[in-house]
């Protein structure tokens, strides 16, 4: 049963509480749209979701249901219960206003590292220096040679994660507003949330 839903705008943010206990379904509806996510442990948010312990402790850089989404205190936050996917990303930053400067030569462009910082001020938690997301449907390719491309997200319409909360968390999802890369299919859509008991 669908508790609460939100459709994410293209190129904006959402923050909100997620209970222990409750899943959260994250879907991209036009397909190929990257959601940037955060999470911090609503009693503590000194902790947060870390995609680098994560892929520490499962020693993979994919995650399929079953799989715990740990912290940086390496304590579980999530368990991973479907993805239609099973390519994301664990290992870019959130893109920010001085990326689009430095790689595109766009000022003040939209980012997903305001949005996530506009999403959380509601829960009084200041900005980092830098937001460590789990890019959902984000197609990161590492090179036998070591390089990096990002290519078109394999993400349809209506392809979905969901998570279980492993304890209360406030949440923070970005519709990552990049149209200049393949990484949003060089177009930027909207991204459903729907909480569910």
């Amino acid at each position: 049963m669908i508790k609460q839903k939100w459709r994410i705008p293209s190129t904006q943010g959402l923050g909100f509480k997620l209970g222990k206990g409750q899943v959260v379904r994250i879907t991209d509806v036009k397909g190929e749209q990257i959601a940037d996510f955060v999470a911090y442990r609503a009693d503590d948010t000194s902790v947060r979701l870390d995609p680098g312990v994560t892929m520490d402790v499962l020693r993979a850089m994919k995650i399929k249901p079953g799989d715990l989404l740990y912290s940086n205190t390496y304590s579980p936050l999530l368990s991973v219960v479907a993805d239609t996917v099973g390519q994301h990303d664990f290992i870019n930053s959130p893109c920010r206003s001085e990326m689009y400067e430095l790689l595109y030569d766009k000022q003040n462009h939209a980012s997903c590292y305001y949005n996530l910082n506009q999403a959380l001020a509601q829960f009084s938690i200041p900005a980092p220096d830098q937001h460590y997301s789990l890019n959902f449907f984000m197609n990161t390719v590492i090179l036998p040679s070591g390089q990096i491309r990002i290519e078109r997200p394999l993400s349809k319409a209506g392809d979905y994660v969901e998570l279980h909360a492993e304890t209360d968390l406030f949440v923070a999802v970005s519709a990552c507003p990049c149209s200049e890369s393949a990484c949003n299919g060089y177009v930027c859509t909207p991204i459903d949330v729907e909480i569910m008991n």
